[in-house]
């Protein structure tokens, strides 16, 4: 059975302006860090202010259940059960706790 870490190295990321792709948005509504990273521009933030489709949901705790199971686990479940449900979803995490997935200290 691999290891968490040899499953991430293995991974292959995909472009963000592919990934944007999916919620309806297009390189002209980001501003770009590179080929894999990007900000949602003030323009199209603007352009979408008067929205009231829109929902935020919050998650916060303070402590992981013994399994690890924490905030982030949570986050990135919510919008993968958003995304089954045909529901556009965007995941901001907060320096997620990379320690106990991948072995290393530190945030994103």
């Amino acid at each position: 059975m691999k290891t968490d870490i040899e499953i991430a190295q293995e991974a292959q990321m995909l472009p963000i302006t592919e990934v944007v792709k999916e919620i309806g948005l297009t390189a002209d509504d980001l501003e770009l860090y590179g080929k894999y990273k990007a900000k949602i521009s003030n323009e199209y933030l603007k352009k979408i202010e008067g929205n009231k489709k829109g929902k935020l949901i919050l998650v916060t705790a303070i402590n992981p259940t013994p399994a690890g199971e924490g905030k982030t686990t949570t986050s990135v479940g919510l919008g993968q059960a958003f995304g089954k449900l045909g529901k556009k979803a965007v995941i901001a995490l907060r320096e997620p706790s990379l320690g106990p997935c991948f072995g290393i200290k530190g945030g994103a």
